[in-house]
């Protein structure tokens, strides 16, 4: 970890002044010490000094502008966030924590809107969440003004950055606030930024001497392991993966959204539960598959980039990417969502050649030159990291502006060999260039427990089923009950009074208060031999008899499509397997007599081994589904004339 401007060691501090600290940070979150740099960071922010903070995914970057809003009683910090439901989840966390706060967006109703402005002014709120793009409405500075605001605190400052994986316009209205508010410090946050972004944050945000925190890169609880593979392969590859997961939860990131429904019903036809997410599902289910993974429903979420901003899940145990990602930067974002509680955890990236157009396809519909440039500039990085053969921790950090002292991290698929149930075939086959590889033993995986013992698994099945119980009758996320490393902690000490538990950590007062008494029954009823009744476990359905019910209900493909949350695409790729695999009949009323006979002609005439050349043959008015479906019942008729 590197702290970079004037130092200001902690041991500097004398007792009187790190009372209140100590105090505030055992009082709301349970922690008897700080992180490695969040007190200095803490102290820096406190005494009114601005910031620019990097810190990995599960860092602790919340508490270094929480913790000195707690220490202001007068006053109120702006925390600018980019997602309605980040900012939720943190309003509702800090609540549990005792902490006034309060979000403004568009979920809020006029009303709604109308009491929290009230209280803002009259400095009720420690914290306040808005979005960037209230920042930027012309009525925002006036009632900021009359409020008692201590300071701005930019979260997910990576994207103010033109240069930054994720830059959105909105953001780079946050420079008027120097403007508007000259007096007040502006404090940035985040996880990933190389070292032309965190100077364009310094530059964008007009941050006069910054205290800087720069902590390194290097996530060594994580295992990059990096696989080229094909259509063929990378299904059996995710497969596997997902079953060497025992016990905590999977994220499978998929590059689009028809691939996060193939993804989930390939899983589901193999007995694995698993829900989706992307940006076109309706606002209310993906809360609800997100709030499911949270609260260990379900253990595998497959999402595009849309998941995962703000998710405050430590036990994740693999993620798996089934594409190249846009940037590193987005790469070790995403995969830093893997082993927030610094247990050992899997991060796996399962490529194909075809990702190269995908990337080239989205490149080219990017009109401004500059950008496009940036965008081929951030490809070639990820290009340059996935053939590299030089350590992969050693690679990202490098990435972003680190200089290792370490050659080999000892652990990822370039310093040690790949798993042998990664190997789908003979290594000489594979045209890999690291003759090492075959002498090189695989690094094993330490268990994924504490050093103060394995936890009780039914004891930690039976406080989660109680967690997504009292979640869900409080109305919020199960994290905001209970953090997965609180569960773990009660898991290995089974506190049987009240001070025992205070002395956890993660068990503030407020939560204690909430409930201590509560938590103590639950372990009394396990100790005389209750165990979960698993009701709130998602059970896994069969996608193709789900959509034989459907069909047999005479249900059409669209509304099959909507019914499941699924892509027309993907339902009808679907019926044409059941029907290849004698599962489901063919229907002429599918489509009509003459688009069927010229479909069979060009089939006859061009073959059935790829669609592309049929697609082009017809009229453009057939739709790739159609032919799909002629394809799958000529086969069935004629199983010689296969392709």
């Amino acid at each position: 970890m590197a702290t970079l401007g004037p130092p200001e060691p902690e041991q500097n501090y004398t007792a009187e002044h790190a009372a209140p600290l100590s105090e505030a940070l055992h009082r709301y979150w349970g922690y008897e010490s700080f992180r490695p740099g969040q007190e200095n960071i803490v102290r820096s922010i406190a005494a009114g000094r601005d910031a620019c903070v990097v810190m990995p995914t599960g860092g602790g970057k919340s508490l270094c502008y929480q913790l000195p809003a707690v220490l202001d009683r007068r006053r109120t910090v702006v925390v600018v966030s980019p997602l309605i439901a980040l900012m939720q989840d943190q309003v509702a966390q800090l609540e549990q924590m005792g902490i006034p706060a309060a979000f403004l967006n568009s979920s809020l109703s006029s009303d709604e809107r109308s009491l929290i402005l009230r209280r803002a002014s009259q400095g009720h709120y420690r914290l306040l969440y808005l979005s960037p793009e209230r920042i930027a409405l012309d009525g925002t500075p006036a009632w900021l003004g009359r409020m008692p605001v201590s300071f701005f605190a930019i979260d997910e400052a990576h994207c103010i950055s033109e240069w930054g994986h994720d830059f959105r316009p909105e953001y780079r209205q946050l420079s008027r606030l120097r403007e508007l508010f000259p007096d007040l410090p502006i404090v940035a946050f985040t996880a990933s930024a190389t070292q032309r972004v965190r100077h364009d944050i310094i530059e964008q945000l007009r941050l006069r001497d910054p205290y800087k925190h720069i902590a390194s890169f290097r996530r060594s609880n994580l295992r990059y392991i990096v696989r080229q593979c094909d259509a063929r392969t990378q299904n059996e590859l995710l497969l596997r993966a997902v079953k060497q997961v025992s016990d905590g939860s999977l994220i499978v990131y998929a590059p689009t959204i028809a691939r996060v429904g193939d993804t989930v019903d390939f899983l589901g036809e193999n007995g694995i539960a698993a829900v989706g997410y992307h940006g076109q599902m309706q606002s209310s289910a993906r809360r609800e598959n997100q709030e499911k993974w949270m609260a260990d429903e379900v253990r595998v979420m497959v999402g595009t980039m849309a998941f995962g901003l703000g998710i405050n899940k430590a036990a994740v145990r693999m993620v798996i990417h089934l594409s190249l990602p846009k940037s590193v930067e987005q790469y070790y974002q995403e995969a830093g969502r893997a082993g927030r509680d610094a247990l050992p955890a899997d991060c796996f990236l399962f490529w194909q050649k075809k990702d190269i157009g995908l990337h080239a396809f989205f490149i080219g519909k990017i009109e401004d030159p500059v950008e496009k440039g940036r965008a081929w500039q951030r490809y070639r990085e990820v290009e340059r990291f996935v053939q590299s053969t030089e350590c992969r921790q050693r690679h990202v950090c490098r990435h972003f502006g680190e200089a290792p002292k370490w050659e080999s991290c000892g652990n990822c698929d370039v310093c040690a060999a790949m798993p042998d149930w990664l190997e789908l075939e003979p290594r000489n086959k594979r045209g890999t260039s690291r003759k090492a590889e075959t002498t090189r033993p695989a690094a094993p995986r330490p268990a994924t427990t504490t050093a103060r013992g394995s936890t009780d698994v039914e004891l930690k099945e039976y406080l989660r089923e109680w967690r997504r119980t009292t979640a869900r009758d409080k109305g919020v996320s199960a994290f905001v009950v209970l953090h997965d490393s609180a569960l773990v902690e009660l898991c290995l000490v089974k506190p049987s009074t009240l001070p025992e538990l205070r002395r956890l950590s993660g068990f503030g007062e407020k939560r204690v208060e909430m409930y201590g008494q509560e938590i103590l029954d639950v372990l009394n009823r396990f100790r005389q031999g209750d165990r979960a009744s698993n009701p709130g476990k998602q059970k896994v359905s069969s996608p193709a008899k789900e959509t034989l019910r459907l069909l047999a209900e005479g249900r059409t493909f669209a509304e099959i499509a909507q019914i499941r949350s699924r892509t027309l695409r993907a339902v009808v790729s679907l019926v044409a397997d059941l029907i290849e695999r004698g599962e489901a009949e063919f229907q002429p009323a599918w489509l009509p007599p003459e688009r069927y006979n010229q479909i069979a002609a060009a089939c006859q005439q061009l073959g059935m081994g790829r669609l592309k050349p049929l697609k082009e043959a017809l009229p453009s008015e057939i739709p790739y589904e159609e032919i799909r479906l002629v394809i799958a019942r000529l086969r069935t008729q004629n199983p010689s004339k296969v392709a």
